[in-house]
């Protein structure tokens, strides 16, 4: 009789906790603490990730899931947009604009490789194509025919049908195709130019569960999907393994949630959509097989900026999000203060009008620390989760170059006496130093009436502020920063030449160098959680009002995140790039809102073997 070992290659283990990694796929253990015998097996499942900047349909799509771009369509300000979105897996940043606005459009290729084409442009259907490089698109040889597709394939041979027509592109010209056996629109492909799958779609008032096999030359019949649907019903994959999610039918009401995977024989259905979506981005996943894929945008039911990720794993993953956390006492405040630590042990101390208020947070409530000798505002300054340094602010002009120095375990506060003060006294600065002992601040405001600005910067080493190289721009209004005194960054501060704030810079200990824009030009963001490298921005002023913005640095580029519940503006920000707290600011829900940033997590899906 064949053992376990002899037939699947492992041991039955005697284990007191379960396995957290992908070698438990396909083990069998004993589980000591809860007396049972458990086991892990792949599943396929959509998790919501961050959603587009805005809410369309009917985009074009090219890419795989953590490399993605999803162009054109329709938003509710535009009945055809020109906007493009790069998405890294995490969130999207914005790219170069499609030259011709349209809806309906149909991608191919890779994220930096695409290719777009037809689509609507009210009135009248469309013929323009389009070629993308990463940065910008390019006009290219137009299609003989102007229409609404579904495609796949490369950016240099790609293959799109409509109802009646197959057009095929071969860089750089167009021929015709075969002909479908059943003509029909709104569906979608899978494949290559030569080796592809085309299923479902049909007229508004009827869908199809059809399938057909492309070979280059002719389709033929295919096995049929399991739930009938088209109006842009969503695709990945290829020929013999291939996706099929979403869509609608028999009417545009009707949307389904629907995932089915097709192995090259027949349709299974798999993990459902966690909203019933049609209309989503067409060409969006071109990944190798049919184990993931992206949906964004679509209508749910009207347009919709969710996006979802499917992937077959071992693992369950949870989407990165905000949650309440523990409510500032009292009346709360503004963050003009200076915040340091964790989510789970943040100090924040000062803010308006001149506040001598001190607390600490423990991740789920405050507790008042000593005052501060003496009430500031606008302040700089850096520090970790047991010692924090402020320097300048204040409410007048000229603005103060003291600095103050405060211990938690003493519980305790030191004014740095002259030569502690800073070289030039200022206000709504960066601060940058993971100890109190070493950073720099570097910008803010020198004067209010007018706004003066400064490019300033000044290394701490303990006890006296040296002058070190100046930012590239004088540069102020509340900046956000973090990072250390050899690895810092400092973004979102508003200058004469560009009031809408979305400059970044980098420092690496000598100086300053531009950095990536970030997607949303705010100002007064406050600090900042993070790395130079691994940054979370959250919240600033639009003008008017409060943002919720949320954005990752990776030390190139800014991407979107999903955005806090409440806006704020002058919010204190602490933590990591994933897991980042916000305490109080100037809008929103009010000066006591908290709220608690947690980036995505994987964990083994342990499942309990169970007899029947």
């Amino acid at each position: 009789m064949s053992t376990y070992k002899n037939l699947i290659g492992k041991d039955v283990n005697f284990l007191s906790t379960d396995p957290d990694n992908a070698e438990a796929e396909g083990q069998i253990w004993y589980n000591s603490t809860s007396g049972t015998f458990k086991s892990v097996v792949a599943s396929s499942a959509w998790v919501s990730s961050t959603p587009l900047p805005i809410a369309t349909s009917q985009s074009g799509g090219a890419g795989v899931n953590t490399a993605s771009l999803v162009f054109g369509g329709s938003s509710p300000a535009n009945n055809a947009e020109d906007a493009t979105y790069e998405y890294n897996g995490s969130g999207y940043t914005n790219s170069g604009d499609l030259n011709t606005s349209r809806t309906g459009i149909s991608g191919a290729g890779t994220q930096t490789a695409a290719l777009g084409a037809g689509g609507y442009l009210f009135p009248g259907g469309s013929n323009h194509t389009e070629t993308y490089n990463g940065t910008s698109w390019t006009a290219v040889t137009a299609m003989p025919s102007a229409n609404s597709y579904c495609s796949c394939g490369t950016q240099t041979a790609a293959i799109y049908v409509t109802s009646s027509t197959t057009l095929e592109y071969s860089s750089p010209s167009w021929s015709s195709g075969g002909g479908l056996n059943t003509p029909r629109a709104e569906a979608s492909m899978a494949g290559t130019q030569t080796a592809n799958i085309f299923f479902g779609g049909g007229p508004q008032t009827s869908a199809s569960s059809a399938s057909e096999e492309y070979d280059g030359t002719s389709f033929t019949n295919s096995a049929t999907m399991n739930t009938a649907r088209g109006i842009q019903i969503g695709g990945s994959g290829v020929q013999t393994s291939a996706l099929a999610y979403g869509g609608a039918g028999p009417a545009e009401p009707n949307r389904s949630a629907a995932t089915e995977s097709f192995n090259g024989t027949s349709w299974s259905t798999e993990g459902s959509l966690g909203t019933v979506t049609s209309q989503m981005q067409k060409g969006g996943s071109t990944s190798s097989n049919s184990s993931s894929a992206i949906s964004a945008g679509g209508n749910a039911p009207s347009r919709s900026s969710k996006t979802e990720e499917y992937s077959v794993s071992i693992n369950t993953i949870t989407a990165a999000a905000w949650a309440s956390g523990g409510t500032l006492p009292g009346s709360g405040r503004q963050g003009y203060g200076v915040g340091t630590g964790t989510q789970t042990a943040s100090i924040i101390a000062g803010g308006p009008p001149t506040s001598t208020q001190n607390q600490f947070y423990d991740g789920s409530s405050w507790t008042n620390l000593a005052a501060i000798p003496t009430g500031v505002t606008d302040s700089q300054g850096f520090g970790d989760t047991e010692e924090l340094l402020m320097a300048g602010g204040g409410t007048a002009e000229p603005y103060a170059s003291s600095t103050y120095v405060y211990s938690r375990p003493g519980d305790s506060w030191t004014a740095v006496s002259s030569p502690g003060n800073l070289n030039t006294g200022r206000a709504l600065g960066a601060g940058c130093g993971a100890l109190s002992t070493a950073g720099i601040i570097s910008g803010g405001t020198t004067d209010n009436s007018p706004l003066v600005f400064s490019n300033a910067t000044e290394s701490w080493n303990g006890s006296t502020w040296t002058s070190v190289n100046n930012l590239p721009t004088a540069t102020g209004q509340g900046m956000g920063s973090c990072g250390t005194q050899t690895a810092g960054l400092a973004w979102s501060g508003q200058n004469p030449g560009d009031p809408t704030a979305e400059e970044t810079y980098e420092w690496d200990g000598t100086n300053w160098t531009s950095g990536g824009n970030r997607s949303t030009g705010v100002r007064a963001v406050r600090g900042g959680a993070g790395t130079a490298t691994a940054a979370l921005t959250f919240g600033g002023w639009l003008d008017p009002g409060g943002s919720t913005a949320t954005e990752g640095y990776d030390g190139t580029a800014w991407s979107t995140r999903p955005n806090m519940a409440g806006s704020a503006a002058n919010n204190f920000s602490t933590g990591t790039q994933t897991a980042a707290l916000r305490a109080g600011g100037t809008d929103g829900p009010g000066y006591t809102a908290v709220e608690e940033f947690t980036g995505e997590t994987t964990a083994v899906n342990a499942k309990t073997i169970t007899t029947s």
